[in-house]
């Protein structure tokens, strides 16, 4: 089958597959649009993928973006600061943007060769071992679902930025139902709400960074051109801990802790491939722009704040110590305060607002689609594979919004403590991720090698492989283990945040053991990994496709500056 030339910035991009038309291939069906459907198509006497192909390029991308961007990147990286100073919380985000983009060439390889649902999870089954597979997936479902009702819980304190007239059960049920209605209606409505939640975010940053840009040169009510004032006082870097340059080390290692639970994306972008509307184009694109759009806004926007706030400002430090409600801690907003700007302090709050609530919506998706990936894989009940006649797995979306109730432990402060325990137990978990992603492109990489597949013939080549896996993985197992490390200086030992810093390190390996034991399952040799399960059905789609054309001029201006 010819191929067209897709021009992409991480390797180069082709619309065929290299494995064609496979004997034996097991193929998904992609259930057609669902006309004349019942309204809950059950799939246990008719296995397979029943998802629609409905999310756009723009749709993809959003999501990305949208399930990165949550309130760390304009409250919590205040904390960075203050611990590391402005030199090593830049150099820190810098650096760690360096390990996402190593991850995001895996994937983007790995997904645009076999776009289905759920795939670094069902890849690593596949490509490694099964046991591999099933700690994954649990891993990843566990950590998504647990952040559900923690973005629910930010939305009601950030709320309560402005009153607290509003219970916070009553705003804690409000948003379940929006997210409830928001993913369940179709895969579709969830998109265009994601779609335009993000771009909110990417306006929001895009704003500040220009806010930042002009009130250093001296646009603002005190006329103070400050410019890079405060690298140079208080200093550019922090001393935690200790005194001398072992402090200020240990001053970056926190900042670099803090940039590898904040900085995400391709794990976001991979989730939605097995509903993505000509994916072989669709995703490589989509983790370009997801890369690079990511890095502009994490690597700038942890410059900006070093130019606004001196780490050792007393009203930031003062609002993360009493918890201050929502995005008064934000450096953004403490340095609006010191030069007297008013008004856009309850703008960002509001943007903020609008943050938490599309992070947790991506949460809501992406768990319940990796819940409906391991039960393709028979690795999850086969109950969570109903989907209703728009192609939404019901039950899992449920599951997922049980959990969410969670969010109600804010009622009382107390709980709200405990419920930051049950969060903060999972935390590992998105470094696990990338990590299996690493170990899952090393497999596949060495099988294409082992059974005589050129790469040049893939869908997307991805360069500097498969030493950007290896980077990737030295690089997040790492930091895995590091997270917790401040438990283990003197004077600082504290069981509780030894155990929610290494408990999930510790529950991986025993579920895959679990499962090896239970299942007698194998690491697969690079001759035995199965590259071509699948792969009809992504053929027979690109064969069928016709390309939705946009409903009016708006739709297409969107396309054209997001497709």
């Amino acid at each position: 089958m010819a191929s067209s030339a897709v021009d992409v910035e991480f390797g180069s991009a082709r619309r065929s597959g290299s494995v064609k038309d496979a004997p034996g291939a097991d193929a998904e069906k992609k259930s057609p649009g669902g006309s004349g459907s019942p309204e809950i198509a059950s799939v246990l006497s008719a296995p397979g993928d029943h998802t629609h192909r409905t999310l756009k390029s723009r749709h993809i991308q959003l999501i990305g973006i949208g399930g990165t961007i949550g309130t760390a990147l304009y409250v919590q990286i205040g904390r960075g600061l203050m611990n590391g100073g402005p030199a090593s919380l830049f150099m820190a985000f810098t650096l760690w943007c360096s390990f996402i983009l190593a991850v995001t060439l895996c994937m983007a390889e790995m997904v645009t060769y076999l776009p289905i649902s759920s795939p670094f999870i069902r890849f690593a089954g596949r490509y490694v071992d099964e046991a591999f597979g099933f700690a994954a997936g649990w891993n990843f479902f566990i950590f998504e679902a647990a952040m559900v009702p923690f973005e629910i819980t930010a939305c009601n304190v950030i709320i309560h930025y402005w009153s607290d007239i509003v219970p916070a059960g009553g705003i804690i049920a409000i948003t379940i139902v929006l997210y409830a209605l928001i993913n369940v209606l179709a895969v579709k409505w969830y998109g265009e709400v994601e779609f335009w939640a993000a771009l909110g975010k990417m306006l929001l940053i895009v704003g500040l960074l220009i806010f930042t840009f002009i009130v250093m040169l001296g646009g603002n009510p005190l006329h103070d051109r400050f410019g890079f004032r405060f690298w140079n006082t208080p200093g550019a870097f922090n001393e935690l801990y200790h005194s001398g340059a072992l402090g200020r080390f240990m001053g970056f290692l926190q900042c670099l802790i803090s940039a590898s639970f904040t900085i995400a994306g391709p794990d976001y972008v991979s989730m939605a491939a097995g509903e993505a509307e000509n994916p072989r184009t669709v995703m490589p694109r989509a983790f370009n722009a997801v890369f690079y759009r990511l890095t502009a806004f994490f690597i700038l926007g942890s410059l900006a704040v070093g130019i606004l706030v001196p780490y050792d400002d007393a009203e930031m430090t003062a609002a993360f110590k009493s918890g201050a409600p929502g995005a008064a801690a934000s450096p953004y907003v403490v340095a609006m305060n010191r030069l007297q700007i008013r008004v856009l302090p309850d703008i960002v709050n509001a943007m903020v607002l609008t943050a938490a609530f599309s992070a947790g919506n991506s949460y809501v998706y992406c768990a319940s689609r990796s819940l409906y990936g391991m039960a393709l894989e028979g690795k999850a009940p086969r109950l969570f594979l109903r989907c209703t006649a728009k192609g939404v797995p019901i039950y899992a979306v449920g599951l997922v919004l049980l959990i969410a109730l969670l969010a109600f432990l804010q009622v009382s402060n107390d709980a709200a403590v405990v419920l930051q325990w049950f969060v903060n137990l999972v935390t590992a978990s998105q470094l696990i991720n990338f990590s299996v992603m690493s170990v899952t492109y090393l497999r596949f990489h060495a099988a294409l090698k082992a059974q005589g597949v050129d790469r040049r013939s893939l869908p997307y080549r991805a360069i500097l492989q498969p030493y950007a896996a290896w980077y990737a993985l030295a690089g997040t197992f790492v930091m895995t283990f590091v997270g917790g490390y401040m438990v283990f200086l003197p004077g600082n030992w504290d069981v509780p945040t030894f155990l929610f810093s290494y408990t999930m390190i510790v529950i991986c390996p025993i579920l895959y053991l679990v499962w090896k034991f239970v299942h007698k399952t194998k690491i697969y040799s690079p001759e035995e990994i199965d590259l071509k399960k699948n792969m009809d059905e992504i053929d027979a789609y690109e064969r069928s496709y016709v390309p939705s054309k946009p409903n009016n001029t708006f739709e297409r201006v969107l396309d054209w500056l997001f497709g």
